[in-house]
C-alpha cells in the first residue's frame, strides 16, 4: 500500500500533465477570482415552468444548479421537455410487473432573448433508475416512485447543467481568441 505523501505526489503529477495540456475544469474562475464563463452563462439563463410533477422537479434541480441569485435579468430562456416513461420489469406469471424500470428524457433548447429569438444551442439528456412495486405495500411504492423521480430529475440536472457551461467555456473561448 502506498503512503499518503506518496499519493499526493502522484496526484500532483497527474495535474501537472493534465496543466500542461490545456486542460481546465469548466467551472474555473478568473484569474481574478470572479465567475468564469460557464457560471456567468448558467446565471443568465430563466427556465420557464415544465409542465407536470417531474418537469417540477426537474426546473427546481436546475434552478439550484445554474444559481441564478444576482437578481440581474436572464440573457437565455432554456425550453425543456422532460418525460418519464415506466416499463415493467421481473414481470410473475399473473402478469403483475414486481419492479418497474423508470426511464427520464429531457430535450432542451437554449434560446437567446433577442427580438429573432435566435436558437442557440440544443441538446437531450437520459437517465433511468428502478421501482419495485410493493402489491401490498401501496404507500411505500408510491414513496419509492416519488424518490425515484426526483433522483431522475437530479441526474438529468446536472447533466443539463453540464452541457451548458462546456457550451458557454467554448463561446467564451471563441470569442477569446
Amino acid at each position: 500500500m502506498k503512503s499518503p505523501l506518496a499519493r499526493r505526489l502522484v496526484c500532483l503529477g497527474s495535474l501537472a500533465t493534465l496543466a500542461g495540456c490545456g486542460f481546465q475544469p469548466v467551472y474555473m474562475p478568473t484569474a481574478s477570482g470572479k465567475a468564469g464563463p460557464a457560471q456567468r452563462g448558467l446565471a443568465s439563463v430563466n427556465i420557464p415552468v415544465i409542465p407536470e410533477r417531474p418537469g417540477q422537479l426537474l426546473r427546481q434541480a436546475l434552478q439550484e444548479r445554474f444559481g441564478n441569485d444576482s437578481g440581474g435579468l436572464p440573457e437565455y430562456d432554456l425550453t425543456v421537455s422532460f418525460s418519464i416513461a415506466g416499463e415493467g420489469q421481473a414481470i410473475q406469471s399473473t402478469t403483475i410487473a414486481t419492479r418497474i424500470r423508470l426511464t427520464g428524457t429531457a430535450n432542451w433548447t437554449l434560446v437567446g432573448r433577442d427580438d429573432k429569438r435566435t436558437k442557440l444551442t440544443t441538446g437531450t439528456a437520459r437517465a433511468m433508475d428502478g421501482v419495485n412495486v410493493f402489491d401490498s405495500q401501496y404507500f411505500a411504492s408510491d414513496l419509492e416512485s416519488e424518490a425515484k423521480q426526483q433522483s431522475i430529475a437530479e441526474n438529468i440536472a446536472t447533466q443539463i447543467a453540464t452541457q451548458l457551461a462546456v457550451w458557454f467555456r467554448q463561446q467564451a473561448a471563441k470569442q477569446a481568441g
